[in-house]
């Protein structure tokens, strides 16, 4: 019992007591099972069943219903219908159980038909709350769990968890899950936003301060007691911020909001006159835009949401959102239906069937339409989350990964490559298809396969996947060397009875002539009968009997790639700190600043400033130990002649010609290579280059970048 009451201090002596009889039959069901890092799997009840409590506010019986569904779910022979426990219990754990046997492979994770199996498994809508809690713990504890089991938690909760989180109003639940997911997803992307709003969080905390100085006396005077807090945007809300204005994070104007949350009694006639009154002082004191008045007190949003919302400019001209709302208005806009939990005396039987009744309409409202109670919670919409690749199933329920544009012979080829090369076509949840049909996330992929089917080049242009590609080539070039050999035995063969030689520059002259790009497509069209060896024959003749032709043609000259002597940087950056005038800077190594990037300082003992990328691996950790060492800094207005130094790392296809493109398009621009190693993965196909080139700008960085990436061969590049 001294652990209930460890865990659950909030609940009453018979609320302990439900939750320690349940917790009992978990221990004895569980007693032998672990989790990923090999401490017992109790802790993951204990955790799901502490979100529930203190996060939501749902009451014992929920808490109960945790413990008893883990251990009916891992041994289903535990009898807990004899246990005395009421009917919202069993009916709630029965809805769990059901939801835990859902296998992506029998709804395809489309996001509407899965929440629709989740909902009627839901006879209370109380299951699908804690659905979400226990959803948020595993997203908590991702690194638990093998890659393989990670990417697809990640994706149900993409496509299936935010957005149910979203129609409950469960906002702080779904701001946590957009931050994780984004995080695994983008993960250079998330690094830089949480660096940049690490690095001004002093500069919105001073905002605060200055906003509520010349306010302070007179909200005393009026006896006004309230809470000021500032509520920042997700990570990945500022992403898509910046994505759909086309701006740089500090081109994002509402990153934050300043919140009144106003303690007085839970009247609505007193909470209104006081949320109106610090709007009329604020409206006061500072120049307030009348067109971005949001008035949800007078008309509250259909969930019931209540707030004042007010954009105005401070002395400094910088605009600012406040928002002005009681602390039961901020409970219900922080965790949505379900913090009427919280509140005492509202368990009567009547409000709770009212906000049973208000969860199941939300839930049973395809998302986002005019009959979704939760559709205008937020100013921000539920959010298209980004993602380069699709999600797909084999028919035993395999999740696999693929590229955005992939087609059943993508998939067949990254199944087993015999598979690809025998591919017909395909069944995509049980219908038949081509081979050229393009996949979507959910898909169930099954694939035909014939005994006799060849690749053809044609299949080159069908496929995305490196594997697939190289796979083909390969195929292809072994059939070509086949007809090769038996082309130049045919033509070694005639030469010979006609006693003629074939030189090396004739050859290549030959070769010019019929546009071959290789000695071996040359001997396979002789080998298929393409090419007659009597036309061969002839231009052997008319090369070697007219004296003025040209006996070769020349090699094109590749371009140098000497070195450039690098120029000094000093002139170019500017550091706005005016007690660290005269120290020396330089560019950190671990992630190769160039002019243009988003940097700040670094004030190190011994080596005067460092400069970093706000998107440096090591940004975060020198935030968070050393923030009285971070300094801002700022770039010089035009470039000098300088040079900096970065790194990128290419993946491309296994193509000899391939290095000498990307050669002649970093020469081709005001760059210079300085490194270039190249290494071979034999496995996969492709080539994995690194090299180093100085460049005097991000802007030349990105024009060598851009022109790289849009190579045939390319397959992905990155900075180091």
């Amino acid at each position: 019992m001294e652990r209930i009451n460890e865990l659950f201090p909030r609940f009453d002596e018979a609320g302990r007591m439900l939750i320690k009889k349940a917790y009992t039959i978990a221990e004895q069901a569980l007693e032998d099972m672990t989790r990923g890092n090999g401490k017992p799997f109790i802790e993951h009840p204990d955790a799901v069943a502490r979100i529930a409590d203190e996060e939501i506010g749902l009451p014992a019986e929920c808490i109960a219903a945790i413990y008893l569904h883990e251990a009916v779910r891992f041994k289903p022979e535990t009898d807990i219908e004899s246990a005395g426990f009421g009917k919202d219990v069993l009916t709630i754990v029965d809805g769990l159980n059901k939801i835990s046997t859902i296998n992506p492979k029998d709804t395809r994770l489309e996001a509407e038909n899965y929440k629709r199996l989740i909902v009627s498994y839901s006879k209370d809508p109380r299951v699908t709350v804690l659905k979400i809690a226990d959803r948020l713990e595993v997203m908590r504890s991702l690194e638990l769990f093998p890659k393989t089991s990670r990417e697809r938690k990640v994706l149900e909760t993409m496509m299936l968890y935010i957005p149910l989180a979203h129609q409950l109003g469960l906002y702080n639940i779904k701001s946590e899950l957009e931050d994780i997911y984004f995080r695994y997803a983008e993960p250079e992307q998330y690094r830089s936003i949480t660096n940049k709003l690490k690095s001004t969080e002093r500069d919105r905390q001073k905002l605060m301060t200055q906003f509520i100085e010349p306010l302070k006396q007179k909200l005393s005077d009026e006896g006004i007691k309230y809470k000021l807090k500032v509520r920042t945007k997700t990570a990945l809300s500022i992403y898509k911020k910046m994505q759909k204005q086309k701006v740089p994070f500090e081109g994002v104007f509402d990153v934050f909001a300043i919140r009144f949350i106003i303690d007085c009694e839970e009247d609505k006639t007193i909470e209104h006159a006081l949320c109106w009154k610090v709007f009329s002082y604020v409206t006061e004191e500072y120049e307030s835009d009348t067109k971005r008045l949001r008035d949800w007190l007078s008309n509250p949003k259909p969930n019931g949401y209540e707030s004042l919302h007010i954009t105005v400019k401070n002395r400094e001209g910088s605009f600012l959102e406040v928002q002005i709302r009681t602390k039961r208005m901020d409970d219900m806009a922080e965790s949505g239906l379900a913090s009427h939990w919280s509140y005492k005396g509202i368990r009567h039987e009547a409000t709770l069937d009212k906000w049973l009744t208000a969860v199941r309409k939300a839930l049973e409202s395809p998302l986002g339409s005019e009959t979704d109670p939760m559709a205008a919670y937020y100013e921000d919409e539920v959010h298209e989350i980004p993602t380069r690749d699709v999600f797909v199933f084999t028919p035993s329920g395999e999740l696999r990964k693929l590229p955005a544009g992939a087609t059943v012979l993508d998939f067949a080829f990254d199944i087993h490559t015999n598979l690809g090369i025998k591919c017909t076509g395909g069944k995509i949840n049980g219908k038949a298809v081509r081979i050229t049909e393009k996949l979507k996330t959910g898909d169930i992929v099954e694939i035909m396969s014939g005994k006799n089917q060849k690749p053809s080049s044609d299949w080159l242009n069908i496929v995305v996947t490196t594997k697939a590609r190289t796979k083909i080539r390969q195929k292809l070039s072994e059939a070509e060397f086949k007809k090769a050999a038996d082309g130049k035995e045919i033509l070694g063969r005639r030469l010979k009875n006609w006693k003629m030689e074939l030189d090396d520059e004739t050859l290549a002259a030959i070769l010019k002539k019929l546009q071959y790009k290789t000695i071996n497509a040359f001997y396979a069209a002789i080998g298929e009968g393409v090419l007659d060896v009597a036309e061969v024959k002839n231009m052997i003749l008319e090369l070697t009997q007219s004296a003025q032709e040209p006996a070769a043609v020349a090699g094109q000259e590749k371009k140098a790639t000497g070195g450039v002597q690098e120029k000094g940087s000093d002139d170019i950056l500017v550091i706005d700190a005016k007690n660290v005038k005269g120290l020396d800077y330089r560019m950190a190594r671990c992630c190769n600043p160039v002019f243009g990037d988003d940097v700040f300082g670094f004030v190190t003992r011994t080596e005067g400033i460092k400069i970093h990328r706000m998107s440096c691996p090591n940004a975060g950790r020198l935030m968070d130990m050393y923030p009285y060492r971070i300094q801002k800094v700022k770039w010089s207005e035009t470039p000098s002649s300088g040079n900096f130094q970065t790194g990128l790392r290419v993946i491309a296809s296994m193509e000899p010609y391939v290095i000498n493109e990307i050669m002649d398009i970093v020469n081709s621009f005001r760059a210079s290579l300085r490194m270039f190693n190249v290494s071979e993965n034999d496995r996969q196909g492709t080539y994995d280059i690194t090299m180093k080139i100085a460049v005097p700008s991000n802007l030349e960085l990105d024009k060598v970048t851009s022109q790289i990436r849009n190579l045939k061969n390319v397959i992905k590049i990155n900075r180091i």
